[in-house]
């Protein structure tokens, strides 16, 4: 499946938030026309409504991906309206939280293609990571489609299996919020030191998104990125005595945190 064949048989967004509206936005911008995207979404927003897509009117019979942004607590409400579709020929790409395959198998039927993905909120700008799950149902062809839609936003990457989107969940999912965590600690330790509240957020957002620019630019692991800012007995390895200390320190710290999301995941996904 490539953009001329979702092109030709169209494309339906179920849900039109943040995520979908990003979604969207990279689709368009790639060339996607909009006369091919009918969008469901009982708010749609003023951007949308300037984009040229259809916009709660009737869908397509076949389309090609039907790709679902609702809200998990919508989805009882939303999955039933889509029975119809595709019979068997279109594929179902859901970006739900905590939704799993099965969910959408008892609805829309085993012999349905679904993908389920768990996208990150850096996706609003072009740069977050996707992690993708196909159903038995699923091919390589309908892989490879839903790669093509979520690249859009960012990074994709495919899962061995379905249980280790918890896992995925507690990294990257959530993980943009131990990120802006970070910053804004940063920050208050600076201004706890001396610096004015203003510049020590410029200090601490600056060197957060440049330290991850680096990681991924370089050849180095983060691991020798880390060695390689740290001079034997300066302020970096003062710093780093206290962040990397077994008991109160980042690696524990951070370990209990992931552990903690990824179980809130699994919760989730079982109602």
């Amino acid at each position: 499946m490539d953009m001329t064949d979702i092109a030709a048989r169209g494309l339906v967004l179920l849900g039109c938030g943040k995520m979908g509206s990003a979604m969207l936005a990279g689709w368009l911008d790639g060339g996607l026309p909009a006369t091919s995207v009918s969008v469901v979404d009982p708010y749609p927003s003023e951007w949308l409504q300037g984009t040229g897509v259809a916009i709660n009117k009737p869908l397509p019979a076949v389309p090609a991906i039907v790709l679902i942004a609702v809200k998990p607590q919508m989805m009882g409400a939303a999955l039933p309206n889509l029975q119809l579709l595709g019979g068997g020929e279109t594929v179902f790409v859901s970006v739900a939280a905590g939704t799993s395959i099965a969910t959408f198998q008892d609805i829309l039927g085993g012999d349905t293609p679904i993908i389920r993905a768990m996208p990150n909120t850096p996706a609003a700008i072009g740069r977050g990571i996707t992690a993708i799950i196909g159903n038995e149902a699923a091919s390589a062809t309908d892989l490879d489609g839903a790669e093509l839609l979520l690249s859009a936003v960012g990074q994709v990457v495919r899962l061995d299996s379905e249980a280790q989107m918890d896992a995925v969940t507690g990294v990257s999912g959530s993980g943009p919020a131990y990120v802006f965590h970070l910053i804004e600690t940063l920050a208050a330790a600076g201004e706890a030191q001396g610096l004015p509240a203003e510049l020590s957020m410029q200090l601490a957002k600056a060197t957060v998104a440049g330290a991850g620019a680096l990681a991924e630019a370089a050849e180095e692991s983060p691991s020798q990125l880390r060695i390689n800012v740290t001079s034997p007995n300066g302020t970096t390895q003062a710093a780093l005595e206290v962040l990397m200390d077994e008991n109160g320190g980042f690696p524990a710290l951070l370990n209990r945190a992931v552990g903690a999301a990824t179980s809130r995941s699994v919760e989730l996904s079982r109602g």
